[in-house]
């Protein structure tokens, strides 16, 4: 059994979360703003403190380096039933 079937999962939402402000930072801090817009997007979204980002997404949001934040990006965001928010990336979309 893997991990995602283990926890039991209450709410899944898929959201396409654009990045589009943190293009307006300097180019040595763009992906670290982007990955703070991902985490407010969540906690906007689904009303929670401190959500988990998984390593995917992260790897996805610095994969062409620290000026090559991609435009967008399609996550899926699952709460448990402890009450825990991850964020894990939609593939094949």
């Amino acid at each position: 059994m893997s991990d995602r079937e283990e926890e039991e999962i209450v709410e899944e939402r898929v959201y396409t979360i654009p990045l589009k402000k943190a293009w307006n930072a300097k180019i040595k801090k763009r992906v670290p703003r982007g990955v703070r817009l991902v985490r407010s997007f969540v906690e906007k979204h689904m009303k929670v403190e401190n959500p988990i980002i998984t390593p995917e997404v992260n790897e996805y949001l610095w994969k062409r380096g620290v000026e090559g934040l991609p435009r967008r990006v399609r996550v899926r965001i699952t709460r448990d039933v402890d009450d825990i928010v991850k964020v894990y990336l939609v593939k094949g979309d």
